[in-house]
């Protein structure tokens, strides 16, 4: 596989996991004003957890208002992450390889980019069914690739690109709760649970969590989405999920990559971790380090497959 398409491929997966993910922080927000009956949930966590506030504050200056965040997040094209802005770059990039991804994924993307764009041209938004119609396309991009596509180097590319994209979203939305929110609720109380349980339905997980424990509460919350081997957006299960599909893109090419071995490395510590250990360290901090490593991850994939001066 060309490294050029290989490249298109992988961040085809990336920026649509990621409008997806930037949908979920727009909801989860929501949901937490919903359950509090007030606007004290706070907006500008929303852009800090992405770093995306030098740009906002570059437009808007300190203004972190509903009405600023929401369209900035949503549709503002001078942030390279709002949720138009990836929709517009999968789909010229799923445009360019349309000769490699099949023709109910290129039309699911196709329309997904129409809905974008008339969302963004409306006065009168509902942002939560927006949101969730970004899911519902993304849920099914996801189940076509999965089920049409043959599960080549190909796939395991885009699949790559999505599940890494997904292992820093979830740290995020930890990271908006837990050090960013959490100053405003008393760890434990009725309002901390109502928190933790939207941040857990904001990455599809709250049902899922119910069945192991019946209360949203930090530890079990940060266990569940930190180191549960099974919850398909936890970063212990990506994390591993990375490591399978870059080793069987090796194997498949016959080369080797420093970015196997940090994965391997993330996975094997946090199959030992315990939720002790992330929380006297200090939940941030870790979840810090994890976004460091995985910046370094991506960009030894960068190097082994996407650059043209080091490509094989």
């Amino acid at each position: 596989m060309l490294s050029r398409v290989a490249s298109l491929i992988y961040w085809m997966s990336r920026y649509l996991e990621r409008a997806d993910n930037v949908a979920r922080f727009i909801d989860v927000n929501a949901r937490l004003i919903l359950d509090m009956g007030s606007e004290s949930s706070q907006w500008e966590p929303l852009v800090r957890a992405s770093s995306d506030e030098a740009t906002f504050e570059k437009i808007y200056g300190q203004a972190y208002n509903e009405d600023n965040v929401e369209h900035f997040l949503a549709f503002d094209r001078e942030n390279p992450n709002s949720i138009l802005s990836c929709i517009e770059k999968t789909r010229e990039n799923a445009r360019t390889v349309r000769e490699v991804i099949t023709t109910e994924m290129w039309e699911t993307i196709n329309g997904l980019y129409h809905l974008v764009r008339e969302a963004a041209s409306q006065e009168k938004l509902d942002f939560q069914k927006f949101c969730q119609q970004v899911h519902q396309c993304n849920h099914n991009f996801v189940g076509l690739m999965d089920n049409t596509m043959s599960h080549t180097e190909a796939w395991h590319f885009a699949y790559l690109g999505r599940i890494l994209e997904r292992a820093d979203k979830t740290s995020r939305m930890l990271d908006v709760k837990y050090f960013l929110l959490l100053p405003g609720a008393r760890i434990d109380s009725p309002q901390d649970a109502l928190q933790w349980g939207a941040v857990l339905r904001s990455v599809s997980g709250f049902e899922m969590y119910r069945k192991i424990h019946h209360r949203a509460q930090y530890r079990n919350v940060t266990r569940f989405l930190v180191l549960d081997e099974h919850f398909p957006r936890s970063i212990c299960f990506c994390v591993v999920a990375a490591h399978e599909s870059l080793s069987a893109i090796l194997d498949i090419l016959g080369i080797q990559s420093s970015a196997k071995h940090k994965l391997k490395d993330l996975a094997e510590h946090l199959a030992n971790a315990s939720v002790d250990d992330i929380l006297n360290r200090g939940l941030h901090e870790f979840i810090n380090d994890t976004q460091l490593l995985l910046n370094q991850i991506d960009n030894d994939i960068y190097k082994t497959f996407f650059d043209l001066k080091q490509a094989y």
